[in-house]
């Protein structure tokens, strides 16, 4: 008799759970077509004129441009808002999102991403936590309060040739100085992270109940690599504190220790279609 498959095996333990962590990092929407900035060479195609200022990522994306040039530093953050926004999120969002619907303690979400994805995907914001902050909420650059405000009425004008914003850039609504997203930077130290830190407070608190009452939880992570291991490190975080199975989908990083642990080397949407299947499969099983 053969062994079932990582597939089926993963929508058994979610089937079985009664909470769902979903945990994910920036590969989780390349399926969507979206640039993961994987190396220089992976963000240096998606930003060309970057690459001829010789710039990396962790280099560009520091709140120290927006005081040396600001348009650059715009053009930068206002291209990804306007990407980010135009952009569908993939179906494996979905099909997440209804796994985590039928389970008793339904579905709570840790990202890294800022792109705003799973909100648009109908998850409950009161539910997700973007442990980098989110590029469609804005603060001031100096910071002269705690305030954070949504970067809805945020448009920016962008010069392709040199890769300047042009026109207005957005300011703060307290002292006039020049606005920046509320995103956790490389070197950041005016980030306000009050925002993320009350939706940290809403994760363990979840996560407090699931523990104490000693329910079952699965946790599918899903694009999380080692370059910024924020994800990887808090899945198996709370894997470890809950007794729960963690669900790797990455087609590189996907090492997993052992059992109960199921590792699906493949990218974020291929592994989400084959748990789906199997899941739907294993609920239209007769009891």
């Amino acid at each position: 008799m053969s062994l079932p498959d990582p597939w089926e095996r993963a929508a058994r333990r979610i089937a079985d759970a009664d909470g769902l962590l979903v945990t994910a990092g920036a590969g989780m929407g390349v399926d969507s077509g979206l640039p993961d900035f994987r190396g220089e060479r992976g963000f240096w195609r998606a930003y060309p004129a970057i690459a001829r200022l010789g710039l990396s990522f962790p280099q560009m994306a520091n709140p120290s441009w927006f005081r040396k040039d600001p348009r650059l530093a715009w053009a930068f953050y206002g291209h990804r808002l306007s990407l980010y926004r135009a952009t569908p999120p993939h179906a494996g969002f979905g099909m997440l999102l209804e796994m985590g619907a039928g389970l008793p303690c339904g579905c709570h979400v840790l990202t890294s991403n800022v792109d705003g994805h799973f909100q648009q995907s109908g998850f409950d914001p009161e539910r997700i936590e973007e442990c980098h902050g989110s590029i469609h909420h804005l603060q001031c650059t100096l910071p002269c309060c705690e305030e954070i405000w949504e970067a809805s009425a945020t448009d920016i004008e962008i010069d392709e040739k040199t890769f300047r914003a042009v026109g207005d850039l957005p300011t703060c609504p307290r002292c006039g100085a020049l606005a920046r997203p509320n995103i956790l930077m490389f070197g950041d130290d005016s980030w306000i992270e009050s925002r993320t830190g009350r939706q940290t407070a809403l994760l363990r608190h979840w996560i407090g109940h699931l523990a104490a009452e000693k329910r079952p939880l699965v946790i599918v992570e899903i694009g999380a690599g080692h370059a910024v291991p924020t994800i990887r490190q808090s899945s198996e975080y709370y894997a470890a504190r809950l007794q729960a199975t963690l669900i790797r989908i990455n087609p590189r990083d996907h090492e997993v220790h052992g059992p109960p642990h199921i590792a699906l080397p493949m990218g974020g949407l291929a592994g989400i279609e084959g748990i789906r299947q199997a899941w739907g499969k294993a609920l239209a099983r007769p009891a």
